[in-house]
């Protein structure tokens, strides 16, 4: 894995995000790059949970980072834990999500199939990715709804190239999500400038999502 900057302090953390909740976008965008920065060591930290899974390291670190991304954006410090400890439960949220959703995809799983294996090579199987709080229920409805919204950005906001690499890559329209190597494969371009138009795509979505919420 890459080198990841060192985590803010929390005296660093507090004034980041204090300027994230600022009328000022330019320190808002700033806030959130930071906050985005320095905590994607934790994302590769949460993603060893999952080396055994058979997805490609870079992939979960991708997904992870949708994670982190949201984690920041919901981040409630008056709740009385730190980012970090709140952005891993986000970021092990969304890898489950999206080894759940692979799992769909496939014809007679049973619940009790195995996934993968955790770092302590314990088996991680479907049950307990599918057991939720009514917490976690009401929140996945949101999800569902903020999905869709989603959707609906991709169709209005991003060029055909763009669109078209983030459709493949988290199967929109009850397609296959397909990774970044197997996307560059099929458009003939490299897996690296796959990664480099889907953070960018990303951006562009983030930001519309925000400025439609």
């Amino acid at each position: 894995m890459q080198t990841f900057q060192k985590p803010l302090s929390e005296e660093e953390e507090l004034y980041y995000l204090k300027m994230l909740k600022s009328g000022d976008t330019e320190k808002n965008k700033e806030a959130r790059q930071i906050l985005i920065e320095r905590n994607l060591r934790l994302v590769a930290h949460v993603v060893k949970k999952y080396q055994n899974v058979n997805e490609d390291v870079e992939d979960l670190i991708s997904i992870g980072t949708i994670g982190l991304i949201k984690a920041i954006s919901s981040y409630d410090e008056s709740k009385g834990s730190r980012l970090a400890t709140y952005a891993a439960r986000c970021i092990d949220n969304e890898l489950l999500m999206m080894l759940r959703m692979r799992k769909k995809t496939s014809k007679d799983i049973s619940l009790y199939e195995p996934i993968g294996t955790d770092k302590e090579g314990n088996e991680i199987n479907l049950l307990e990715v599918t057991l939720c709080d009514q917490d976690d229920f009401a929140a996945e409805i949101s999800k569902q709804e903020d999905i869709q919204k989603i959707r609906e950005l991709v169709e209005t906001v991003l060029p055909p190239r763009e669109k078209e690499i983030i459709t493949l890559r988290y199967g929109f329209y009850g397609g296959e999500e397909l990774t970044q190597r197997e996307i560059g494969k099929r458009l003939g371009i490299s897996r690296s400038y796959v990664s480099r138009i889907e953070k960018k795509a990303l951006m562009t979505l983030r930001t519309a999502f925000e400025q439609n919420m």
